[in-house]
């Protein structure tokens, strides 16, 4: 069983991951071997456990350390420190209600290369420049239930362990492999891919073309929410995709077109 420490005062300096730290000072930390990223409620934690992350500390309500965190807990070395105290004071702490009254600091694993989240993969997703954090949340949780096998994200996009993308995924951030894409999309026809953009443009094809949902192995880019996909990314790509609409409507938000694109693209 854990080791249980009660707290007092939202100053108290071992609970900073959770209160006063920002989530670039949770990332960028002197010692990159202990740089961290919080995870919320008791099932993502759960399936953050099961995917080998290692949580640091956790911060729970005290009511829930018989209740939702038990089972939790007691996945927990007897030296690791949960920290406790009333709703109203974990609150005030954090800035938030916690979901569950539960959150982990976890150990951020070094990013894998490109080449070892590819290796194997039929289909892959594409993040470029997409910031919202429930957005990101959201795809992750579509690639993982339609079959996408990793997740590249380029550096303008949003850290898939900041912790509302965490929790908005559910714990699919664990399932899926990924990692950020330093070069452009044409770097991955390299590892034998085809790429398709999706994007609204005169020479686009209808997001069942045979010939692209035929691809052996393909990367479906989705672009940033408010402009789309640069004309530059665009080009680089091998297809330009598009999904038919109805009614008038010109798109879809970026997650929901991209838990069509998963489906209607997924490998046969």
């Amino acid at each position: 069983m854990a080791r249980i420490i009660e707290i007092e005062s939202i100053d108290d300096v071992r609970v900073a991951p959770f209160a006063s730290l920002t989530e670039a000072q949770l990332r960028s930390r002197l010692d990159p071997q202990r740089a961290l990223f919080i995870a919320e409620s008791p099932k993502v934690i759960a399936v953050a456990l099961d995917r080998g992350y290692v949580p640091e500390s956790i911060l729970c309500e005290r009511r829930h350390i018989d209740g939702d965190a038990a089972p939790l807990l007691a996945r927990c070395g007897a030296e690791m420190p949960v920290y406790t105290g009333s709703r109203e004071l974990l609150q005030q702490l954090t800035g938030y209600k916690l979901t569950r009254g539960v959150l982990a600091a976890m150990r951020r694993p070094e990013a894998p290369s490109v080449e070892e989240v590819c290796c194997g993969a039929r289909r892959v997703a594409v993040i470029d420049s997409v910031v919202d954090t429930t957005n990101i949340g959201a795809i992750f949780r579509a690639a993982a239930a339609l079959g996408v096998d990793a997740v590249l994200l380029t550096p303008t996009s949003c850290d898939p362990l900041n912790r509302r993308a965490v929790r908005v995924s559910m714990g699919s951030v664990f399932l899926v492999p990924w990692t950020w894409l330093g070069g452009g999309v044409g770097e991955l026809n390299r590892l034998s891919f085809k790429t398709v953009a999706m994007a609204l443009t005169d020479d686009s094809v209808p997001i069942d073309d045979p010939g692209l949902c035929g691809e052996e192995r393909l990367a479906i880019v989705l672009g940033t929410e408010g402009d789309g996909l640069a004309c530059d990314v665009i080009a680089a790509t091998d297809y330009v995709a598009r999904i038919p609409m109805a009614h008038g409507v010109d798109s879809l938000n970026v997650a929901a077109a991209a838990a069509v694109a998963f489906w209607q693209l997924r490998a046969r």
